[in-house]
């Protein structure tokens, strides 16, 4: 654990320790997408000093939402609800980032504007769910973006980014994981067009560099991070070869010098392990996907033991192939992560058996 409080450079910033809270979907936000007063207190209670947090996902445009509550950034009325957000994490000496997200088609017309139908890649059908007044209901069927929309969507993201600096964040985090749009365009079960942004691998990555690319034009690159789910099946995704497209993006963000990639693990379900859920456990993915970027990068780890009933504000015990240790992990909703430039010396079977050699953050994700 003596590991856990060394610090770690991320970037321009100096860490002064390797717990970092990973986003986490709160849906406390007004119907116009203004953050909640409550979240400044949210955030500064879970800051501390030289460490890092994420913020939930948040919506870099009007038609990029998927659930009732979720807040935005798409409008310059949104910017001050955040600023007392940064400014209660900075208050503690704290880092944060903004997570950007789109939706895509995982989404309803009763949370679009003028209840429109959401967007995607193509119009394939899927057993997705939005959140609305009426609870949690079927995606409203999508509609294909047509190719002249596509630098909007750009567009729109870089300027989600220079609102989110305007608020003071210290970052921003691209969602290209969990069946988002992004992950939508990259694999091919969603994405069956046949211009320049379907068919191959590059084509099918192209939305998400040309937004990091933007977005790292205003932030710079060193403040930018991406999230990935590989193989992730959240959102009814599916690639026919997974590891040669995700190889692919690892390998096309390394040449852009971003912060950091964050990794959700194949073997994680929403917040269970696969095995729980009958699907196959798969390859770690930030093993597989070490040997083609330097950069720091985030995974998720989840202890299989039981997890006791017992207080949120008790230290939280950890494992992953970064820092392990043989603790269960308590019930909170909470998620941290650990950064490491370390091998452990034992290692959980069910984690599989290669490991990351070299900078990583490591996500643990706790409901």
């Amino acid at each position: 654990m003596r590991l856990l409080m060394k610090p770690f450079q991320l970037g321009p910033y100096e860490l002064s320790h390797r717990v970092v809270m990973a986003p986490l979907t709160r849906l406390r936000a007004s119907g116009n997408g203004i953050v909640h007063p409550l979240a400044a207190t949210y955030y500064g209670q879970r800051a501390s000093s030289g460490g890092l947090l994420i913020t939930e996902a948040t919506s870099a445009a009007s038609n990029g939402n998927g659930y009732l509550g979720a807040p935005g950034i798409y409008d310059d009325r949104q910017i001050a609800p955040w600023r007392d957000v940064v400014k209660a994490v900075h208050a503690k000496g704290g880092r944060i980032f903004m997570q950007l997200y789109h939706a895509g088609r995982r989404s309803h017309a009763d949370v679009q504007p003028d209840r429109v139908r959401p967007v995607g890649p193509s119009e394939v059908v899927h057993g997705s769910q939005a959140l609305t007044e009426a609870g949690w209901v079927p995606n409203t069927p999508n509609r294909a973006l047509r190719l002249d929309e596509m630098p909007a969507i750009v567009e729109q993201f870089r300027l989600a980014a220079a609102r989110a600096l305007a608020a003071g964040f210290d970052g921003v985090e691209l969602h290209g994981a969990n069946g988002y749009l992004f992950d939508q365009f990259m694999q091919d079960n969603s994405n069956l067009r046949r211009d320049s942004y379907g068919g191959s691998i590059a084509n099918r990555v192209r939305l998400l560099l040309e937004t990091a690319q933007a977005v790292s034009t205003v932030a710079g690159n060193a403040r930018v991070g991406v999230r990935l789910s590989p193989s992730g099946r959240v959102g009814d995704m599916a690639d026919s070869d997974p590891q040669a497209l995700f190889s692919h993006v690892a390998t096309s963000l390394a040449r852009l010098d971003l912060a950091y990639l964050h990794l959700i693990e194949p073997r994680m379900q929403g917040t269970a392990l696969a095995t729980a859920t009958g699907a196959p456990e798969q390859p770690v993915a930030a093993a597989l996907l070490r040997p083609t970027t330097q950069a720091p990068s985030l995974s998720p780890a989840v202890s299989s033991q039981p997890a006791p009933r017992r207080s949120c504000s008790r230290a939280m015990p950890i494992w992953s192939p970064l820092a392990v240790t043989s603790s269960p992990i308590p019930t909170c909703r909470r998620a941290f992560a650990t950064i490491g430039r370390w091998r452990p010396t034992t290692v959980p079977r069910s984690m599989g058996a290669r490991l990351p050699a070299t900078p990583t953050i490591q996500l643990l994700s706790i409901r």
